[in-house]
């Protein structure tokens, strides 16, 4: 079958198309015949040697796919062959087949498209569980979301007004701006022309609010130093990721005198120590996709064997949502 493969360190041009055995699935795991497979940041990261786990060489990348199940391993009763489903493998997603966990599988929606389901595990995930769980974003309050015309960012917007806020959102550049618009935000700001610390005290002003009452931030650098000057007394800052290069030092004096909370959150961890939290998640975000309140964007589809440029689409910010890689199999079904 084909798979993309790493066997050295760096840049996403080092990626190159392979071809490798088809695996079998051992106890509790599964193999799913992947119609697509989601990018994400942490792809880079990867195979560039700097993400948190490093997989021994050669290595297929992915951490999200879609597709219909193949074969199932011993002791595995929540899905069965034929069953429409998206995975969160360790590694191995860019490719025809990939074998998942039995925990780390969810069954799809009838009408989600495969390209959809690759594109929607990670970011709306992430944006879920880190204003749910983490936040505990209330209905009213006032959300200042960074990035939101990223994967994760513009998730973000989505479920914020999902779960009843009115949404600020930054992005550089009016295009990236008005996408977020379209999937939800309530004010835009743009952070290559405008001074979002004096924006975003302004909006929260004319709402009768003293700041934004929750930040999303998968940015961070001065992204974030700027929210800390313009969030409410009692205001939760969510640090997601650090895709502007730099990694903040949080100022304490600031946190104790506004009473802020600055909260870090890394939903991978949660599907190894809360996998009954993660499930509960996708529950929720299953119904509101069903009810039209999610509407994912994939700017991008490109075939397995432009791996590299899909990863480089995301590192330059030439993306608008979601990038997504395809096999050559149907897109709509099985």
């Amino acid at each position: 079958m084909r798979a993309v493969r790493c066997e050295a360190w760096g840049e996403p041009e080092v990626l190159h198309l392979g071809e490798v055995e088809v695996p079998e699935p051992g106890p509790g795991e599964l193999r799913l015949a992947v119609h697509a497979a989601g990018v994400n940041f942490a792809d880079i990261l990867m195979v560039a040697g700097q993400y948190q786990e490093k997989p021994a060489f050669p290595f297929t990348p992915g951490l999200e796919a879609a597709g219909v199940v193949e074969a199932v391993g011993e002791g595995v009763t929540r899905v069965a062959p034929g069953d429409r489903v998206l995975a969160l493998p360790a590694t191995g997603a860019f490719a025809e087949a990939a074998l998942a966990g039995e925990d780390s599988v969810f069954k799809i929606p009838d009408a989600m498209d495969f390209v959809t389901a690759a594109g929607f595990a990670v970011t709306y995930g992430t944006a879920q569980g880190a204003l749910d769980w983490r936040a505990h974003l209330q209905p009213g309050e006032l959300l200042l979301v960074h990035g939101a015309a990223g994967g994760a960012g513009l998730a973000a917007v989505e479920v914020g007004k999902a779960m009843g806020a009115t949404v600020i959102a930054t992005a550089r550049g009016r295009e990236k701006l008005a996408v977020a618009q379209e999937h939800g935000a309530d004010y835009p700001i743009d952070t290559g022309t405008e001074d979002v610390r004096a924006e975003v005290r302004r909006i929260a002003g004319e709402l009768g609010k003293q700041g934004a009452e929750v930040v999303f931030d998968p940015v961070g650098g001065a992204l974030f130093e700027a929210s800390l000057r313009c969030v409410a007394w009692g205001a939760r800052l969510v640090v997601i990721g650090f895709a502007a290069g730099t990694v903040q030092q949080i100022p304490a004096n600031i946190l104790l005198v506004k009473n802020v909370s600055a909260i870090g959150f890394y939903w991978g961890s949660y599907r190894a120590r809360a996998p009954e939290l993660v499930a509960s998640g996708y529950a929720q975000l299953f119904e509101w996709y069903a009810a039209g309140k999610l509407r994912p964007h994939v700017s991008h589809q490109l075939d397995l064997a432009e791996a590299g440029a899909a990863l480089g689409l995301l590192k330059s910010r030439k993306s608008i949502g979601k990038v997504v890689l395809i096999t050559g199999r149907n897109t709509k079904g099985p």
